[in-house]
């Protein structure tokens, strides 16, 4: 496929139910290609939910087995996960299909399209991508996004996994991946970097990573309150610079923050000139008057932006959003009545439910930065944490291991427990250098409260058996659909033991 002209072109995509491929086969299909698939996940009946969605959209789906790839017309999409001997890559090299990897296909559409807005950072670019595709949608522009998450916005009983949006529009917003190094191929007209921290790679390699990436682009936005990108900041000019931070000095800051259990509001102070779009966007009649007669503070502007999620980490994932959107001529005042009504992602700190007194949480918490905001989220209320925490692979846990462990043990109060199932394996070849009993052994010895328990299932029977009114518990993990499934059972497991207590 050499050109962005895709309409009833046929693509068949391995591992389909992936996080990354999912919303590729929605948009293929939304811009009107063939789009067929297969899914080691669908084979072992995992989350049929999922696959029943892409039915839904007119999607075949075959076995893994290489029977669904039949002709030489199909282009063969596959991530870079998917190994060579997987039979569907086998039948694909002898009919002599085209081969695409996720990345190359989805960098694309992403550089052919008119106004390219690409997320990145160790943490947070599921819900930039999301909070900038529902400003977007809710100003009117009608956006394509391609995102890692179920945006709860767009969600509906007939949608229920709206990982992606298909809009007419010149707006094409995607999260985009370090972890493959697949970054690189993105050509973004305004590039976003919240934070850069280890997760898969080294951090020589992910500053190289980022800073080509935001050097490609016309307008970049950054939190420079991330000691990396402020760093990564100084290597670009100034001209091109949007900056965000939480209570630090920034083109846009964060002040006065009220955070609430599920909700947070801030004050977003705006420097006089900050920054304009490309050329000169139009500015809302409240901004021409303060540019007129400006407030306080030198000229600067004061809005009050009320979130619908909590964190502090989420209010520098709304300042870099809005940072976005005002780079694609959005103004400020809509931005914020716009953000307002952003419900969030799905497993971002989403509240499953309680039982007997004890709320249950599933969040994608997998690395030390996102692990550490969802328990100083979970710790700016009273309240005992329980967390089960998944690891998304034996590689990433090597690669984090010391930065893992220091967050957590800083982290855990006295009270507090954490336990640790084995990494999630779907299959394929890996080394096990590293283990989570390995990383509870650190923490033990760091005077954190971690337990081991090998098989998840018992590990959530085990946290369940411990808790008490009042608790939270959190479940962690990520690369496994499944673990929202795990938290609802928690939930029906604590209602059914304060069931069994109230009996007695």
């Amino acid at each position: 496929m050499q050109d962005g002209n895709i309409d009833n072109r046929r693509f068949f995509l391995v591992g389909i139910g992936g996080s990354g491929m999912m919303p590729l086969a929605m948009i293929l299909r939304g811009r009107g290609a063939r789009v067929e698939g297969s899914d080691r996940g669908l084979d072992q009946g995992r989350v049929p939910a999922k696959f029943d969605a892409l039915r839904g959209l007119g999607i075949a789906l075959h076995p893994q087995d290489g029977s669904g790839v039949v002709s030489a017309e199909q282009i063969v999409v596959a991530s870079a996960a998917v190994e060579e001997t997987v039979a569907d890559i086998v039948a694909a090299t002898q009919k002599g299909c085209e081969r695409r990897t996720r990345a190359e296909l989805n960098a694309q559409l992403f550089n052919e399209s008119a106004l390219s807005i690409g997320v990145a950072g160790t943490s947070g670019k599921s819900t930039v991508t999301g909070m900038i595709g529902w400003i977007l949608h809710a100003v009117g522009r009608d956006p394509t996004v391609m995102n890692g998450a179920v945006m709860k916005n767009f969600a509906t009983p007939d949608a229920p996994f709206a990982t992606a949006l298909v809009g007419a529009g010149d707006a094409y917003v995607s999260e985009v991946d370090e972890s493959d190094g697949s970054i690189a191929l993105y050509a973004p007209r305004i590039a976003v970097l919240n934070n850069v921290s280890l997760d898969h790679k080294s951090l020589e390699e992910l500053r190289t990573l980022f800073a080509d990436f935001a050097g490609k682009a016309e307008r970049t936005v950054l939190n420079v309150g991330d000691a990396e990108a402020r760093a990564l900041a100084s290597g670009l000019p100034r001209e091109k610079l949007v900056t965000v931070a939480v209570e630090a000095e920034a083109d846009l800051i964060a002040e006065n923050l009220a955070p609430e259990p599920f909700a947070i509001a801030f004050d977003l102070v705006v420097s006089p000139s900050p920054f304009r779009a490309f050329g000169a966007p139009s500015l809302s009649q409240r901004e021409r008057e303060e540019a007129a007669s400006p407030p306080k503070g030198e000229g600067e502007a004061r809005y009050r932006v009320h979130l619908g999620v909590p964190g502090r980490h989420n209010v520098a994932n709304a300042l870099a959003a809005i940072g976005a959107v005002h780079a694609a001529d959005v103004s400020i005042e809509a931005a914020v009545a716009a953000i307002a009504g952003f419900t969030g992602l799905r497993r971002r700190f989403e509240l499953i439910g309680a039982g007997g007194g004890v709320a249950v949480i599933d969040d994608f918490g997998h690395n030390p930065d996102k692990i550490a905001a969802t328990l100083d989220t979970l710790h700016a209320f009273p309240g005992r944490i329980l967390a089960l925490f998944q690891p998304h692979g034996y590689g990433p846990l090597k690669v984090m291991r010391r930065e893992l462990v220091a967050s957590v043990a800083a982290r855990l109060r006295d009270d507090d427990l954490l336990v640790l199932p084995d990494p999630v394996y779907q299959g394929g070849t890996t080394t096990r250098d590293v283990t989570s009993a390995d990383i509870v052994a650190d923490l033990t010895a760091a005077g954190a409260n971690a337990r081991y328990i090998a098989d998840r299932a018992e590990a959530a029977a085990a946290i369940v058996a411990e808790a008490r009114p009042g608790d939270r518990i959190v479940v962690m993990g990520a690369r496994d659909d499944t673990l929202g499934l795990l938290a609802a059972e928690m939930v029906v497991a604590l209602e059914a033991k304060a069931a069994t207590a109230e009996g007695l």
